[in-house]
């Protein structure tokens, strides 16, 4: 995991997206349990406070569950969960700036497809 304290997003959220990128990558598999609050908050020297709030914001999101005394889990579903998330945001942010971006380049259609196909969007 790694943490920006410099960085304008709170460190909440960096959480949240820290081990959502652990489940998407692989690294937590479904079913799975994730670092402790505690254990994080010391690897990393931040309050935890701030770790259970990111990961909270997870269970909420259905990503993870906690098991009362246990601590808290991949939940079955949570991986694809990730990658359509990822998906949709990329469709509806990414890709649409990028279209806007080869409109104002007269790029045509036919231009990205040959692109795309030969696979030098790089």
């Amino acid at each position: 995991m790694q943490f920006d304290f410099e960085s304008d997003t709170p460190l909440y959220l960096q959480v949240a997206e820290e081990i959502s990128e652990g489940i998407f990558n692989g690294s937590y598999r479904e079913g799975a349990q994730i670092p402790s609050t505690t254990e994080i908050s010391k690897a990393y020297k931040i309050n935890p406070a701030t770790i259970l709030k990111g990961m909270n914001q997870l269970v909420d999101e259905d990503l993870i569950e906690k098991k009362r005394g246990v601590g808290m889990f991949v939940m079955a579903g949570a991986q694809e969960k990730i990658l359509n998330k990822r998906k949709e945001k990329f469709i509806n942010q990414g890709l649409t700036r990028f279209l806007g971006e080869a409109r104002k380049l007269n790029i045509s259609q036919e231009q990205l497809i040959q692109l795309i196909e030969k696979g030098e969007m790089k």
